[in-house]
């Protein structure tokens, strides 16, 4: 019987790397966030973001 190792999951984007990656501010990710438009996790005094998410998101945003 082998052993698959789990995969590693993917790192958490924080609201800097967002909005690099989107090219907009670190205040409108901020706002997206707050709006419940982009799912994120605040962990400790900072939010994080599950990269599937922010592709689901930026699609999303795509087909309108």
């Amino acid at each position: 019987m082998s052993h698959k190792p789990n995969p590693k999951p993917d790192p958490m984007l924080d609201i800097t790397d967002v909005a690099e990656t989107c090219r907009v501010s670190e205040k409108t990710v901020r706002r997206w966030i707050h709006a419940g438009d982009l799912p994120a996790a605040r962990l400790g005094n900072q939010w994080r973001i599950v990269p599937r998410d922010l592709r689901t998101f930026v699609l999303e945003r795509m087909s309108r």
